[in-house]
């Protein structure tokens, strides 16, 4: 019988930034710690899965009451049920596709394999990812230019940059003071950010087709190698529009979830780049847009922007993906730096060769440092079986919950 899992640990974990971030996708908005949820999926003879979802504050405290009933019990090994199940627990709470990571974690370690090489159509060894510096806020151009500067000194060939003024010149003007200053031979992407606007404190300047294709005729002149999230993220006749009308390839998909959010984009041929966030969406439906970008002869590169898991899980969808290019390294100091982004686990360091190492161990090669864990974070929920017996008998009296359990042991059967 399959490993089954018999206990749940979530943990609220937050790190402190060494300054604070100001992300270009909430305008307005100081980010002061990376906040997430860790969660740690027990399955018996020593097998732990682990994997850590991006939070904005302890939104998630209810979080283990939802979830004990759900998972608890389902084999470690059924990819397709934990699946089923995460579906069915977000008609009732959150979207929750970042624990499927810890079934991942658990199916690399059984298998003695590092979870990329699961994902792969042709089982290869990859040892190094190349990867581009991924800027997160609005800087003065000098600023802006100091940190060109610094990231091709550290190895960096490549730089994504953010545009989001009120004006399309102030945004066609920060991207030719970049090209002007890397050169032609610099690979440079810029991201919009307009996929999933935010205006909670301040407004956020919200671009229509025209401007768009005004802004992308402009990359066309000055080599932009893509243009991300130009429009809203639900716009698929928008992009598609767009992507007749201009030359730049038109890139998004980070904050899609489920497949069926996804398919729309492929049917309606509405990018040329999927960025599917395998936290978001998990990483059987990042592997489904793998195939589906093989099939149509389109690029593929996770989003990777939040916390050091991302980091970890989004590198091995990177890594299961042949044709290999540029993966994104979020990149913000003196605020958004490894250090703080990994939190509790050894920072992901770029080599002067402009790559980083993909984990080998069987899993997801996590190292989580307990002594930092600790010191930021702070178990609030422990589901076990038990447990959940005796606060359904509390909330439901004890027939209500002997016929419970009996319904849903039928069904696992």
């Amino acid at each position: 019988m399959a490993n089954r899992i018999e206990r749940i640990e979530l943990w609220h974990v937050n790190v402190p930034l060494p300054a604070p971030f100001w992300p270009s996708w909430i305008p307005g908005y100081p980010q002061t710690h990376v906040a997430q949820t860790v969660a740690r999926i027990y399955a018996g003879d020593g097998l732990v899965g682990e994997t850590g979802g991006p939070a904005f504050t302890t939104e998630r405290r209810g979080l283990g009451d939802l979830l004990g009933g759900f998972l608890l019990g389902l084999p470690a090994d059924d990819m397709d049920a934990v699946r089923r199940r995460l579906r069915e627990a977000s008609y009732l709470g959150w979207r929750n596709w970042w624990l499927e990571a810890a079934w991942w974690d658990m199916a690399g370690k059984l298998a003695g394999k590092p979870v990329y090489q699961l994902l792969q159509r042709e089982p290869a060894t990859v040892l190094k990812a190349p990867v581009y510096a991924s800027s997160g806020s609005l800087k003065p151009l000098d600023e802006r230019r100091r940190w060109l500067d610094e990231i091709r000194r550290m190895g960096f060939s490549a730089v994504k940059i953010r545009v989001k003024y009120a004006t399309l010149e102030e945004d066609l003007a920060t991207v030719r003071a970049v090209r002007e200053h890397v050169g032609d031979g610099f690979t440079l992407g810029v991201d919009a950010n307009q996929g999933w606007p935010v205006s909670l404190f301040r407004r956020n300047p919200e671009w229509d087709l025209e401007r768009a294709t005004a802004f992308a005729r402009g990359c066309d002149e000055l080599g932009v190698a893509w243009l991300e999230e130009p429009l809203d993220m639900h716009d698929w006749h928008g992009m598609a529009e767009l992507r007749r009308r201009v030359r730049t390839p038109i890139a998004g998909g980070e904050l899609h979830g489920a497949w069926h959010e996804l398919l729309p984009l492929f049917e309606h041929e509405s990018l040329d780049k999927y960025q599917p966030d395998a936290m978001f969406s998990g990483l059987t439906v990042a592997g489904r847009v793998m195939d589906e970008c093989r099939t149509r002869g389109l690029d593929f590169t996770p989003h990777t922007w939040s916390n050091g898991f991302h980091m970890v899980v989004n590198l091995h969808a990177f890594a299961a993906w042949e044709r290999r290019k540029l993966l994104e390294y979020p990149y913000e100091p003196p605020g958004f730096v490894p250090a703080a982004r990994e939190g509790i686990m050894p920072p992901i360091t770029v080599h002067a060769d402009g790559t980083v190492d993909v984990p080998q161990a069987p899993g997801l090669g996590l190292e989580i440092d307990e002594k930092l864990l600790r010191r930021h974070g702070k178990r609030f929920h422990v589901a076990t079986p038990l447990k959940v017996a005796v606060r359904a008998v509390r909330e439901k009296g004890l027939r209500s919950a002997l016929l419970l359990k009996k319904a849903k042991d039928a069904s696992a059967s």
